[in-house]
């Protein structure tokens, strides 16, 4: 069947509320929330392929190095892997690090829950139970009173067996509760079970009671999930006693909106995954929110210096890739191929370093085109940034070139070299590596090529002074194997040797540009030149390097000259 040209017909627009004095708006994101990885339960169950005991071992590792303090570790009474595994959590997990579980609202499960977290130092027991008219009719089959009165009495179970138990007094116990699916809730009645359950619990300031206010499916934008927060937030007694926790799914693709602004509303509290791991298209990627912070300036007291680490534990554990162009941790993220793109992060670098050299070692504002963030932070390396292919231009090619082999080109050089590139990335189909790019300059500019591969080898040369200021040269050098002596003059080393080839080879060079830079920073670095010739009515680029600046300008005529003889 085809999609309705009427939709309508059988979808419903979601109506907001009528909140017109929202505050939201005009408020910005200054410090991060509180954090809980679901990772281990949440991004678990939704795998086709679960994780073993000792595959959530080595992630739950990862996550406490990352420096999560609130990790919701499993469903205990679910399966004795899951009851299991909490117990492991609970005898290795830091002091400063609680450990959450997840229960139905059902007796059975919650006793179950509770005896899973015998012993822990910090532990919150998480309770859920579905509020949207949608789940509790069709799902549960329950009224309204018969929902609240559900969820009272399971709180009131929870408290008994932890906080009020003197045999649990060992442990810091927190308490969670989800009224499922909040964002296709009545606003009044989410308030109406969360203030029963709250009397039901009896937080304090020092410990509140954590409502989570889940978008379990997304029914709207995100502004329409940021009013219902802050309904929420502004309408709950006893806010001071109340930790509003947001676990915003992503299937309408709004998930990482849906969780700022959410923040901007009240929210005190995010719960995700690495990368956007969960059922369906996935719960908010946490990965995401922190760097959004990072890159505004806010710490989001989450260290992901080592991203590629991170990477593959959730590529191992999960059994799915990490996107190539997921934020931040795709592998294509801060890549550019676009020549214009390439082109604008070259000089925004050239820049960037300019202002390093003249800030004496103070940081120095981050602001580079196309680049949010210095990939330096998360672990990334610069090679990565500029990778190139027959759709880039000249500064990708002259941006490898520069960080592999310190070279810098001039810009004639950046457009004949380019077109190499282009010519060679068509004929492979496919983008050319690091590596790759450099071998091809070394081979089209003769640099570190063996003789036996070009016509033309400089093996040695005097110059000396002439009268009336012109310098003389006497050259040794090979053509075809073959021993030569060729002699010149001119007003410079470069036209004099020019001259001799000229005279002595009949091939007559015409000098158009010339450019030099050092290679290194001591006495003792070598010497770069670029020359660009016609002969004829070719044009031809050449490349030396050597201790002797001299000697580098004549490689870079006899890389010339080997040039015009392989086009001939």
């Amino acid at each position: 069947m085809p999609m309705l040209k009427d939709p309508s017909q059988k979808y419903h627009k979601f109506q907001p509320l009528n909140l017109p004095n929202r505050q939201w708006p005009s408020r910005t994101l200054d410090k991060p929330p509180r954090w809980l990885s679901t990772d281990l339960r949440d991004g678990n169950q939704s795998l086709p392929d679960p994780m073993s005991v000792s595959e959530k071992k080595e992630y739950f590792k990862k996550l406490v190095e990352v420096g999560f303090k609130e990790i919701e570790v499993a469903f205990p009474s679910a399966s004795q892997i899951d009851f299991d595994f909490t117990r492991f959590a609970i005898e290795t997990a830091p002091e400063d690090v609680s450990i959450q579980v997840l229960a139905p609202c059902r007796e059975d499960h919650i006793r179950r829950t509770v005896e899973s977290l015998t012993g822990a130092k910090r532990a919150t027991v998480h309770i859920y139970l579905a509020t949207s008219d949608c789940f509790r009719e069709i799902v549960f089959g329950l009224t309204q009173p018969e929902a609240k009165a559900l969820a009272v009495k399971c709180t009131k179970l929870v408290r008994s067996l932890t906080k009020d138990d003197p045999n649990q007094q060992s442990t810091i116990w927190d308490f969670e509760f989800s009224p499922e699916t909040f964002s296709d809730t009545d606003p009044d009645y989410a308030l109406e079970v969360c203030e029963a359950v709250k009397e039901a619990w009896a937080p304090t300031d020092d410990r509140p009671i954590i409502f989570n206010l889940p978008a379990t499916v997304e029914v709207s934008t995100p502004n329409v999930y940021a009013d219902q927060i802050e309904y929420f937030s502004t309408h709950i007694s006893e806010r001071e006693k109340v930790c509003i926790s947001l676990h915003p799914h992503n299937d309408r693709g709004c998930a990482v909106a849906a969780a700022e602004l959410g923040q901007l509303a009240g929210a005190d509290r995010i719960e995700g995954c690495l990368f956007g791991n969960g059922e369906r298209t996935g719960n908010v990627d946490l990965v995401n929110l922190a760097l959004n912070l990072y890159t505004q300036g806010v710490s989001p007291e989450l260290d992901f210096s080592d991203i590629t680490s991170v990477i593959d534990i959730v590529e191992k554990c999960n059994k799915i890739p990490v996107h190539p162009r997921a934020p931040y941790g795709g592998s294509l993220v801060v890549c550019a191929f676009s020549g214009s793109h390439q082109d604008a992060i070259k000089k925004g670098f050239n820049v960037h370093e300019e202002k390093k050299k003249k800030a004496n070692g103070k940081s120095v504002r981050w602001q580079l085109p196309y680049l949010p963030l210095d990939p330096e932070d998360i672990g990334r390396t610069y090679e990565a940034i500029i990778r190139v292919n027959s759709q880039s231009g000249k500064g990708g090619s002259a941006w490898v070139i520069l960080r592999n082999l310190e070279l810098d080109l001039p810009r004639g050089l950046q457009v004949a070299f380019s077109k190499v590139v282009q010519e060679q990335a068509e004929v492979k189909g496919q983008e050319l590596t690091n590596e790759e790019l450099c071998e091809l300059f070394k081979v089209e500019y003769f640099i570190d090529n063996e003789p036996s591969k070009q016509k033309y080898e400089l093996i040695d040369y005097s110059l000396s002074n002439s009268k009336g200021g012109a310098r003389s040269i006497t050259v040794d050098l090979k053509v075809g194997g073959v021993e030569r002596t060729i002699e010149g003059s001119g007003n410079g080393p470069i036209s004099a040797f020019a001259n001799a080839v000229s005279k002595e080879l009949g091939v007559e060079i015409d000098v158009k540009h010339y450019h030099e830079h050092s290679l290194g920073k001591d006495s003792n670095s070598q010497a770069a030149t670029y020359i660009e010739a016609s002969h004829k009515n070719i044009t031809r680029w050449g490349v030396g390097i050597h201790e002797d600046v001299s000697q580098a300008s004549f490689l870079s005529l006899i890389s010339i000259l080997n040039g015009l003889d392989r086009q001939s």
